[in-house]
């Protein structure tokens, strides 16, 4: 007999999913009433996607893809309602920490790979923040709900982080994207229990900062330097750099591969990490990576050695593109010269910085 596909994930919880629809109001503008008359659906269906109790994600496909186009036609800002995948994405990881299914099946970590704004809100709900890039898409709107709206309780985030522990822990050896993106999530607590358990991953993983080409090893690698960063050392960002990043090809395009899909550079979802190696014509737009990477420049301190190297890595791969976008060539060339004239770079960004600046001296 067949086995049973997988039943479809739910989620129990749409809190994430109900911040957003919060700013897709936001942006039309209009009240819960007047969005419920438009929609030609009640008050208290409105009320309860925009408080979560009625997850948005859990409507039947085509019922979601009508509600889009509404929301579409009255003027919702386009790029407040693309995150309502992304947001219907992290209330499932949320509903899989805090109300696991009885019976066992894939976790949503596992099943693919999540981009920045799958990770940025991820953090709204387990911060009460909204990181820098993401608060930049979203600044201009008049309503703009705070994200605080967004927020899991501190019973639900002890929880969530304490099941991303579990599972990391429990992951078998071919869980390497669940093993990888719940080890980047459990970078958002600050708490003491998760401190010494991400000292201990990191012995675990060490080993992996110097290994030289492509693995699954050399991803986890990276997510694992990435999260230590934001903890606060990074040191083992700037080793995965020079040891694991640096003089090595297949390195280097997996990383222009991954950025371009965090970034959402490719479009389509990836259900494991192996696009990264992929060396054939590219998937994504070299001018699009380069302004995410411009724009995302001064807005994350702690990756500044990762951001300044994929610069160089893509201007070095791509040497048209100044030529091909001035404006965001004038741009780069002003970020870089207030980067070099502050301090507290290491030397290699200040010598990456000033290779860039080169490239870009014919286009300013």
């Amino acid at each position: 007999m067949a086995a049973k596909p997988p039943a479809r994930l739910r989620a129990t919880t749409g809190v994430v999913t109900g911040f957003v629809l919060r700013l897709i109001r936001g942006s039309i503008p209009c009240t819960q009433a007047a969005l419920a008359a438009a929609l030609s659906i009640d008050l208290a269906t409105v009320q309860g996607w925009e408080s979560g109790r009625r997850p948005l994600g859990n409507t039947k496909a085509v019922a979601l893809l009508g509600l889009r186009r509404r929301l579409s036609a009255l003027g919702a800002a386009p790029a407040v309602l693309g995150l309502l995948d992304p947001a219907m994405e992290a209330d499932q990881v949320i509903s899989a920490a805090l109300d696991p299914p009885d019976s066992a099946g894939p976790h949503p970590l596992g099943l693919w790979v999540h981009n920045r704004d799958t990770a940025h809100l991820l953090a709204c709900a387990l911060t009460g923040t909204v990181p820098q890039a993401l608060a930049a898409r979203l600044s201009g709107y008049r309503r703009m709900p705070s994200a605080s709206a967004a927020l899991l309780r501190s019973g639900e985030r002890t929880d969530f982080f304490e099941h991303l522990r579990e599972t990391a822990d429990a992951a078998h050896p071919g869980d390497a994207l669940l093993r990888r993106q719940a080890f980047y999530l459990v970078s958002y607590d600050r708490g003491a229990e998760t401190a010494s358990w991400t000292a201990q991953a990191l012995l675990l993983h060490r080993g992996h900062l110097a290994r030289r080409g492509w693995s699954e090893h050399w991803a986890q690698a990276r997510s694992t330097a990435a999260a230590l960063a934001r903890l606060g050392d990074p040191q083992p960002l700037l080793d995965f750099i020079d040891r694991s990043l640096i003089g090595d090809d297949t390195a280097e395009t997996a990383n222009l591969n991954y950025w371009a899909y965090w970034l959402g550079g490719i479009r389509l979802p990836q259900s494991n990490d192996l696009f990264m190696q992929d060396r054939g014509p590219i998937a994504w737009d070299p001018i699009a990576l380069m302004r995410g990477l411009v724009d995302g420049l001064p807005q994350a301190p702690g990756y500044v050695d990762l951001y300044t190297h994929t610069l160089w890595a893509l201007l070095t791969a791509h040497p048209w593109l100044p030529q091909a976008s001035p404006v965001l060539a004038t741009d780069l060339t002003t970020r870089i010269e207030r980067l070099i004239d502050g301090c507290g770079i290491t030397p290699r960004v200040r010598r990456e910085l000033a290779a860039v600046h080169y490239l870009l001296r014919d286009h300013t």
